[in-house]
């Protein structure tokens, strides 16, 4: 590890249209940001198993597709964060939307007869993924990615809000820690790009192990990696309760749900 400031390393120059405040190969000739890579973990390896767990359990292969989603997401930012080439963030900020809509889809479609599909929303969601993606690649415009990540994460949380609050009310502290844990980590984030010099100054002070706890970037992905790993945990079991499935929570290293078929009356 390295005094705070940026330097050459393996991949090059960056040619991203967006660099954060972590100091580049401060800690690895081969990664662009040391500790804004790894902790993409979180949402590379508890969706995976959250993956696995439905596909044993026999459930919609659209929570499938959530849990791979995110999984993407993860995947994606870690090449972005590694490399800060403009390929690599196309791979992590798309299959943020993407991932957004399917979100969307499950969530929408909670409270429908299972072996349904409703071609109206997928068209809706369809559409505006492939619209946003010509616009931004057209744009390259960071901000206008922003604007349409948010409009997605704003339909979730007010389906979730309806959730909690008039149908499953027992969800609400799941539903609620999923939103306090994302906004967390967007504070963060606002202040990693708001306070960077200052952050970067501090831990020029820092040893660099504990300077690394000042990098609100990765904390952004912890948390925001929490925060939509239980928004999935969320929707599924708003969707198995309304199937008559028999779902439960199992914490250990990690809060995962264990769904039982319904009961033979």
């Amino acid at each position: 590890m390295a005094p705070a400031a940026d330097r050459e390393g393996y991949w090059g120059p960056p040619t991203s249209t967006l660099e954060w405040c972590e100091e580049n190969y401060a800690v690895s000739y081969y990664i662009a940001e040391f500790w804004n890579t790894v902790s993409n973990l979180i949402f590379i390896l508890p969706p995976i198993y959250g993956a696995i767990q439905t596909y044993k359990d026999g459930l919609e292969k659209r929570y499938l597709a959530a849990y791979l989603c995110l999984t993407a997401v993860g995947l994606g930012s870690w090449c972005f964060h590694m490399t800060l080439k403009y390929e690599m963030q196309l791979l992590d900020e798309l299959p943020m939307i993407y991932s957004c809509c399917v979100f969307v889809y499950c969530l929408y479609e909670c409270f429908k007869y299972k072996n349904t599909v409703n071609y109206a929303l997928l068209f809706l969601l369809i559409t505006y993924s492939v619209v946003v993606s010509i616009v931004y690649l057209d744009l390259k415009e960071p901000v206008f990615h922003q604007i349409m990540y948010g409009t997605l994460v704003s339909i979730i949380v007010l389906r979730s809000v309806y959730i909690v609050l008039w149908v499953y009310p027992w969800l609400r502290g799941l539903g609620y820690t999923s939103l306090t844990v994302f906004l967390m980590g967007f504070f963060l984030w606002n202040v990693d790009n708001i306070f960077c010099d200052k952050l970067r100054a501090l831990r020029e002070k820092m040893p660099p192990v504990v300077g690394a706890v000042t990098q609100f970037h990765a904390w952004w992905h912890i948390l925001t990696g929490l925060g939509s790993y239980l928004h999935i945990l969320l929707s599924l079991y708003t969707r198995t309760l309304f199937l008559k499935h028999r779902p439960k929570f199992v914490f250990g290293i990690w809060p995962v749900l264990l769904v039982e078929p319904p009961k033979n009356l």
